[in-house]
C-alpha cells in the first residue's frame, strides 16, 4: 500500500515537474537569444547557452548605441522609442486597471445587496455578455472612437474597456454575497450611509479580490496588440507590443531581427513580472472567497 502511494506521489511530482519545464522554457529561450550575438544565432543554436553572452541586443533596443554600432553587431539598425512606448503602456494598462476595477466594484455591490427594478435581468445579460467573444467589438467600437474623433489618442485608446468587464462584475459580486450581512447592519445603525458603508467598510474589506481583478487587467491589457494597433498607430500613442511589432517590420527584405526582438521582449515582460512577484501572494490569498480577516 505504501509503495503504491509512493509510485502515485513520484508520478505526481513528475507530471508537476514536466508541466513547469514545459511552461518556463519558452521563457528561458527568450531570454537565451537576447543575451546571444546575432552572428552567433544560427550557428550557436542547439546550446542552452550562448557562448559568448552579450547585452548589446539590449542596448540596441534601448536606442543606448548608434545605427552603425547596431548593424555591427548584428542588428538590422532599426530603431523604437521604448521609453516612449513603455510609458504609453503603462498609462494604457494602469488607466484601465484602476477606473475598470473601481467600476466594477461598484456594479458589483449593487448586485450583490441593492434592490432596484430590472436588477436580474441586467445581471443576466452582464453574465451572458460572458460567451461573446471580443473579436466581435472591434469594429463597432472602432467606429464609435472613429465617429467621436479621438483615434490615436489615450482616450480613444482606453474607452472601449474603461469601465466594466463581465467577469470582473460577476467576480466582485460573488465575492460581495459572502461579506457577512451583520457587518452592513451595525454599520448602518451608527448611521453610515450606503456610499460610505461601500467605502469604508466593504472596499477594504475586499482588498484581496480587487488586486486579482486589477492584477489580471494589468496582464490583459498589457499584452493587447491589436486593438492599440488600430486605434493608436501614431508614435505619440503607440504601446510598447504595437511598437515591438513595428520594430520587427522595419527589416522586411532581410532575416528578421530575432536577438533583438527577443531583448525588447524580456524588457517588456518585466514591469508585470515584478507586479506579479510583489502581489502574487495577495493573488493567492484572495483565492478564499470570505469576506473577514
Amino acid at each position: 500500500m505504501f509503495s503504491g502511494i509512493k509510485i502515485g506521489r513520484g508520478v505526481t511530482w513528475f507530471a508537476l515537474a514536466a508541466a513547469v519545464v514545459l511552461t518556463v522554457f519558452p521563457f528561458y529561450w527568450m531570454v537565451r537569444t537576447a543575451l546571444t550575438p546575432a552572428a552567433d544565432l544560427y550557428t550557436d543554436s542547439t546550446a542552452l547557452w550562448p557562448q559568448n553572452p552579450t547585452l548589446i541586443n539590449f542596448a540596441r533596443i534601448l536606442g543606448l548605441v548608434s545605427a552603425e554600432e547596431a548593424r555591427a553587431a548584428g542588428g538590422s539598425g532599426a530603431h523604437i522609442d521604448f521609453l516612449l512606448y513603455t510609458t504609453n503602456s503603462l498609462v494604457y494598462s494602469g488607466l484601465i486597471a484602476v477606473v475598470q476595477t473601481f467600476c466594477c466594484a461598484m456594479a458589483g455591490y449593487a448586485f450583490a445587496r441593492l434592490r432596484f427594478p430590472g436588477r436580474d435581468l441586467a445581471f443576466a445579460v452582464i453574465v451572458a455578455a460572458l460567451m461573446v467573444p471580443p473579436i466581435f467589438t472591434l469594429l463597432p467600437n472602432f467606429v464609435l472612437v472613429k465617429q467621436l474623433g479621438i483615434l490615436n489618442t489615450i482616450p480613444g485608446l482606453v474607452l472601449p474597456s474603461l469601465l466594466m468587464t463581465p467577469f470582473a462584475v460577476f467576480f466582485l459580486r460573488q465575492f460581495f454575497l459572502s461579506i457577512p450581512r451583520d457587518v452592513e447592519e451595525a454599520a448602518t445603525l451608527e448611521g453610515i450611509s450606503r456610499w460610505g458603508m461601500f467605502w469604508r467598510i466593504v472596499l477594504p474589506m475586499s482588498r484581496g479580490p480587487l488586486i486579482t481583478i486589477g492584477l489580471t487587467t494589468v496582464v490583459w491589457s498589457w499584452k493587447d496588440y491589436l486593438w492599440p494597433l488600430l486605434v493608436g498607430k501614431g508614435e505619440s500613442t503607440r504601446v510598447l507590443t504595437v511598437g515591438l511589432g513595428v520594430f520587427l517590420q522595419q527589416s522586411p527584405n532581410r532575416a528578421p531581427d530575432w536577438t533583438g526582438l527577443m531583448a525588447g521582449s524580456v524588457l517588456s515582460i518585466l514591469p508585470v513580472l515584478l507586479l506579479l512577484v510583489f502581489l502574487g501572494k495577495r493573488l493567492v490569498q484572495s483565492m478564499n472567497f470570505s469576506g473577514m480577516k
